[in-house]
């Protein structure tokens, strides 16, 4: 791997963290209970758009494993795991596909993200009525999806004429 990418990935791991920690201090679940902005998809999306689906997944992964070790606990990680692992997938095989912008490979990385959390709560709970939860998840997610898929474009525009 080239001294450059290595470089720019190390930075791109250590802004998702940065974005992770920012978006711990400013929780929006006041309305519905662990609703996450996402911030740190900003930093995944454009890695998939501007490096390669080996590296998002790189950098989602060590991003996942170094948040839930510094600002959670090891609980947490698997949640987020199983969240990020269902979410890249998916956005992987819908951009790889080309019939979806970054808005709509966004919308789908966030459902898909709560749809993991899911899985794995009526895994580790043993409780299957985590998932009445789902509805108010698809919507939130969708909603924050747009947000983040519409940021995430305009960072990936704006770095259009630039080499990694």
């Amino acid at each position: 791997m080239k001294t450059k990418k290595v470089a720019m990935l190390g930075l791109t791991i250590a802004l998702a963290m940065i974005m992770s920690y920012i978006e711990a201090l400013v929780p929006l679940s006041f309305a519905v209970p662990g609703i996450k902005m996402g911030l740190a998809n900003i930093v995944i999306i454009f890695v998939l758009y501007k490096f390669s689906m080996k590296d998002a997944v790189l950098v989602s992964a060590i991003r996942v494993i170094l948040v839930s070790l510094l600002f959670s606990n090891v609980m947490a990680m698997w949640y987020s795991l199983a969240g990020a692992v269902l979410s890249l997938s998916v956005m992987c095989i819908l951009k790889k596909t080309d019939k979806f912008s970054v808005i709509g490979v966004s919308v789908a990385g966030g459902i898909m993200h709560n749809v993991g959390q899911i899985i794995m709560a009526v895994i580790l709970l043993g409780t299957e009525q985590i998932a009445l939860y789902l509805p108010v998840l698809i919507i939130t997610g969708t909603v924050t999806g747009v947000i983040i898929g519409i940021v995430s474009g305009l960072v990936i525009n704006r770095f259009k004429n630039i080499r990694l």
